[in-house]
C-alpha cells in the first residue's frame, strides 16, 4: 500500500523487452529509492505497484507485464523518462496522503494547464467508468501522486497543484497532451461493491 506521497523523481536509464517482446524490464535510476529497499520490496513506479527484482547503489530493476504496459502510460516510455517514485508505506509512517493501492483503473490525458496565482490547474480527460468514482474534493492518485479533485464537467475533472508539488513530483514536464496513470480513491469503490452484494 501506498500513500501517493511522491519520494523522488527516478530516470528510465535502460528498457529491455522480455517475454517475447511482450514485457519490459526496466531499469530505474534512484539513490534515495535504493538506499532503502530489498528484493521483492513494492514500488509505486508513476502510480503502478511493481516489484524489486534486482538493485544497486543506484538504481533498481522492475519487470512489468503485457497487461500493465497496456492499460498504463508505460506503452510510451522511452529512456531518460522520469518517473514519479514511492516505497511503500511503513506501518509506523505517518499516513500523509490518502490510500493507494498502486493498481491503476486507467489512463487520463491533459488538455488544459492553466496559471492560477501560485498554483496550476490540470484540466484531465478520461473514460465513463473512471468518471463515476471521480466526485469533488474526493482523492485521485494521478500518476501515483494523491491529489484533491477540485472539478468535474463532463468527461473531464481539475486538480490544482501548488508550486512544492509541481518541485518534487514530474508535473513539471507535463504538457498538454500528456498522457497518465489514474488510479479512483478505493474506498468508493468497495463502497459501490458492497452496496451492489446487498441488493442481490
Amino acid at each position: 500500500m501506498f500513500t501517493g506521497i511522491i519520494e523522488d523523481i527516478g530516470r528510465i536509464e535502460i528498457i529491455v523487452a522480455i517475454n517475447n517482446h511482450a514485457g519490459l524490464l526496466l531499469t530505474i535510476a534512484s539513490e534515495k529509492i535504493v538506499s532503502d529497499v530489498n528484493l521483492g520490496d513494492s514500488i509505486s513506479v508513476n502510480g503502478i505497484c511493481l516489484t524489486v527484482t534486482n538493485f544497486t547503489d543506484t538504481n533498481f530493476q522492475v519487470e512489468v507485464m503485457p497487461e500493465t504496459i497496456a492499460k498504463t502510460s508505460l506503452e510510451g516510455i522511452a529512456n531518460n523518462s522520469r518517473v514519479n517514485l514511492e516505497r511503500a508505506m511503513k506501518a509506523n509512517a505517518r499516513f500523509g496522503g490518502h490510500i493507494v493501492s498502486g493498481h491503476i483503473d486507467g489512463i487520463g490525458k491533459i488538455t488544459a494547464i492553466e496559471a492560477d496565482g501560485i498554483a496550476n490547474w490540470y484540466t484531465i480527460q478520461t473514460s465513463k467508468p473512471l468518471m463515476r468514482y471521480i466526485i469533488m474534493k474526493g482523492s485521485i492518485a494521478i500518476d501515483g501522486t494523491s491529489l484533491t479533485v477540485a472539478g468535474v464537467e463532463g468527461d473531464t475533472f481539475k486538480v490544482s497543484i501548488i508550486p512544492h508539488t509541481i518541485e518534487q513530483t514530474i508535473f513539471s514536464t507535463y504538457q498538454v497532451g500528456s498522457i497518465v496513470n489514474l488510479e479512483n480513491d478505493i474506498v468508493g469503490k468497495y463502497i459501490e461493491q458492497f452496496t451492489v452484494k446487498e441488493r442481490v
